[in-house]
């Protein structure tokens, strides 16, 4: 395929010219009636938003499993429906909410009555998994930028939005959005146009299937695992059509190469997803996720050193996977200018980044609940039990030993785990990367595969061996894990005598 020179072609020069400074000045009122609170009290605010967000999708929750109770306890009073086949008519309804003493029974009911099919739940919770899923990437960019400042001896971003550019990334995707989407005159202009759709609905499907806790999964899949690694699969597809249809030698070799390397790490990183499958015996997450209750030493990783050995094969198999260095070839900007993405441009554009940060949570996702004890705390998850059922127990039992925080912190770390790594090691050539999968993973993927296989043939958990092991690496999980908080405090308490500009405080509250 050869270059073709023809200058671009902008599309709708002035077509959303108005939008944009509408969005733009909107904006701009927005953040000087908000900035002074946010400067002076960012924190708070920080941590309160959080503690909300949790506190209104457990709501949803508690909402849905009241309108349950409600239709198990009326749908046998008549035989008569609602509307389009619902089980409840309105005054079947209104009767068991004044049963059960809410107030305004009759106003209640005409708002949760659509909330007894099935499809408008679906809507409900899909529309907050697409909100979390931009959610991720706006504080994973930041986060990021901040984290790789801190490597290099550089504070990151500081200014937009005051305490420490918490809002750089906002106004970065609102620049994105009102920014012109551009076609090169050469390119495909239906695949060039469809391509980040392929690459980011696959990360959005792969949610569906991820539980986040016990009860707080979208579609509890018997094949759960199988689903999710088919639509991490398909975001290659995404990848190979932007490259190709975009009509530049540049994006062509960032596609084949996110082709090779895809390809080729799949094989060991399913190998490895395989091993706790074979342990606990189940491809759903969910029953996965309950075999790990038991505390910090039922966690998979350290039940055996062959699942010790998997949880790392996995984990590098997934910076290939997610296109992050050392593996970060199909991009490479020191050699390819951008990779498959050095034609686009804009709104497209970020999409491909979404679709990327959207990859990197499922994948240290699937490493937490596959290895890392899935939402339950290093504390067994029976503790507390005697409390009672009460929303107020029920909400400590779940900050304390099970619950979502548990899940999202740990993927959390591990998406930290990722960005230290791009910012430490080098990038490595497409013949080392090809050379490291073929010869080095895939034989020690299969080793632990069979090893795993052999040690649950032969040595059971409660034997004298099993127990050792267990004991043994569950202390070295430990020792990693409290090296990291030691080096961690160690840092944030000798901050200031680090050279360079760390040394200097450079706004309020840095």
């Amino acid at each position: 395929m050869t270059q073709v020179s023809v200058p671009w072609r902008p599309r709708d020069k002035v077509e959303y010219r108005g939008i944009a400074r509408l969005l733009a000045g909107a904006a701009a009122a927005v953040y000087r009636l908000t900035a002074p609170v946010l400067k002076r009290w960012p924190a708070p605010i920080f941590f309160t938003a959080c503690v909300l967000t949790v506190v209104v999708v457990w709501l949803h929750f508690l909402l849905f499993e009241f309108v349950d109770g409600v239709i198990a306890s009326e749908v046998n009073r008549s035989g008569q429906t609602g509307w389009f086949g619902g089980p409840l008519t309105y005054d079947e309804l209104t009767r068991g909410l004044t049963a059960s003493s809410v107030p305004l029974a009759g106003v209640v009911g005409v708002l949760l009555y659509p909330l007894q099919y099935a499809v408008v739940r679906d809507v409900v919770i899909l529309l907050g998994i697409i909100g979390l899923i931009n959610l991720i990437p706006i504080y994973c960019i930041w986060w990021e930028r901040k984290v790789s400042g801190r490597i290099q001896s550089r504070m990151g971003p500081m200014r937009v939005g005051g305490w420490h550019g918490w809002s750089q990334s906002i106004a970065d995707g609102i620049k994105l959005i009102c920014k012109e989407d551009l076609v090169p005159a050469g390119a495909d202009g239906p695949l060039y146009r469809v391509a980040p759709y392929l690459a980011f609905i696959p990360a959005v499907l792969a949610f569906v299937a991820l539980p986040f806790g016990t009860l707080w999964v979208f579609r509890d899949l018997d094949v759960g695992l199988v689903f999710i690694l088919a639509m991490l699969g398909i975001e290659v597809i995404g990848v190979i059509i932007a490259g190709w249809a975009s009509n530049n030698k540049w994006s062509v070799y960032g596609a084949m190469r996110e082709a090779c390397q895809m390809v080729s790490y799949e094989i060991p990183m399913g190998l490895s997803l395989l091993i706790p499958i074979m342990t606990v015996g189940a491809l759903n997450l969910r029953v996965v996720g309950d075999a790990q209750d038991g505390g910090w030493t039922t966690w998979l990783a350290f039940r055996n050193p062959f699942l010790f050995a998997a949880f790392i094969g996995y984990y590098v198999a997934a910076l290939a996977s997610c296109k992050r260095a050392p593996f970060d070839l199909p991009e490479s900007e020191s050699e390819l200018v951008a990779g498959f993405l050095t034609e686009y441009s804009g709104f497209r554009w970020s999409l491909f980044f979404l679709a990327e940060y959207a990859a990197m949570f499922v994948v240290s996702a699937l490493a937490a609940t596959l290895f890392l004890g899935a939402w339950h705390s290093p504390l067994p998850a029976s503790w507390g039990a005697e409390w009672g059922d009460s929303i107020w127990a029920r909400a400590l039992r779940g900050m304390l030993f099970s619950g979502p925080l548990w899940f999202i912190f740990k993927a959390t770390m591990l998406i930290y785990l990722q960005m230290w790594i791009r910012w430490t090691l080098p990038r490595i050539r497409i013949d080392q990367v090809l050379y490291c999968c073929v010869q080095v993973m895939l034989p020690l993927v299969l080793l632990c595969v069979l090893g795993n296989t052999l040690w649950e043939l032969f040595i059971a958990p409660d034997s004298l061996v099993g127990r050792a092991a267990n004991i043994a690496l569950s202390g070295i999980g430990a020792l990693f894990t409290l090296a990291a908080l030691v080096i961690a405090a160690y840092g944030y308490i000798n901050g200031r005598r680090l050279v360079g500009t760390l040394a200097v405080k450079q706004l309020p509250g840095a």
